[in-house]
Parts: structure tokens; C-alpha cells; sequence
């Protein structure tokens, strides 16, 4: 039995997310080298908006994998819609998170862009490009959830 159009849309949508949430996580974790600037030593874990954005990248991964065994085991297996109010919430609140994520992360890369300038400018385009790299993620991350928001939105008072 295929599944109906809106259901492969929502699922791809949380698949995507999901994958983007994943390889700005790992961009993230592999982030480690240390940096030395006038005698002090900065790690990618230092900067807090760079923590901020591993701790929502986690949350995002944990929200949105619950989100997926949810809509497969209560929509699409049981056909159950009650679900939806937690989904609806829990949309708009994830979306607002990582959109906040993404954009201090963006933030972040250019102060700390400004703040390491000097001589050794291969190592810090390296440190800074993958915070950049990691938050533009983040922010794709946001699209598909903020899509997904949309649609518990109209589906909500059709089903409630």
C-alpha cells in the first residue's frame, strides 16, 4: 500500500532535517583543533554560541527522531492523529531554537573572524569556514522544520 502524498512529504522533510542536523553535529565535534593567540588558547568548545549550537543540534536530532517513529507508529501504522498537538508545539519551539542556533553560530564565526586575524590565515579560514558551514546547516535545518510547522498547522484543526 503506497503512502499518501502529504505522509511521504512530511517524511522526507524530517529526513532532511534530520540529516542536516546530523552533519553540523559532527562538522561540530570534529571541530577540535586548538588555536594560540597571544598566548592564549582557544578550542571550538571555548566559544559559547558554538556550544549552544552542539547542544541544539543534539536536541534537534533527539526531537525530530521522535517526531519520525511517532508519525510512522501512530499515523501511519494505528491511524491516530492525537499526537498532533505535540507536534505542532514541538515544531514551532525546535524551529525557533535552531533558527536561534543558527544565527549566533553565524554570528560567532564572524566575531571570531575578526578577533584571530593575523599571519596564520590558512588555519583560521579551516577553524572559522566549519562554524560557518555548521550554522548555514542549521539554518536548513530550520527551513524544513519551519515547513513542517506549517503543515501541523493546517493539520491541526482539520484532525483536533
Amino acid at each position: 500500500m503506497a503512502l499518501p502524498k502529504p505522509h511521504i512529504a512530511i517524511l522526507l522533510l524530517r529526513g532532511l532535517s534530520l540529516v542536516f542536523l546530523s552533519i553540523s553535529l559532527l562538522l561540530l565535534a570534529n571541530n577540535s583543533p586548538t588555536y594560540e593567540y597571544n598566548g592564549s588558547r582557544y578550542m571550538f568548545a571555548a566559544f559559547e554560541s558554538y556550544s549552544y549550537m552542539f547542544g541544539i543540534s543534539i536536541l534537534g536530532i533527539g526531537y525530530t527522531l521522535l517526531q519520525i517513529i511517532a508519525f510512522v507508529i501512530l499515523q501511519i501504522m494505528m491511524k491516530n492523529d492525537k499526537y498532533l498537538v505535540f507536534g505542532f508545539y514541538g515544531d514551532k519551539a525546535i524551529s525557533y531554537l535552531l533558527a536561534s542556533a543558527a544565527s549566533a553560530g553565524i554570528g560567532a564565526s564572524r566575531d571570531v573572524h575578526g578577533i584571530l586575524d593575523d599571519k596564520d590565515q590558512q588555519h583560521i579560514e579551516s577553524y572559522i569556514s566549519k562554524g560557518f558551514v555548521a550554522a548555514g546547516l542549521l539554518l536548513l535545518a530550520f527551513v524544513c522544520t519551519a515547513i513542517l510547522s506549517i503543515i501541523s498547522s493546517y493539520a491541526l484543526p482539520k484532525k483536533v
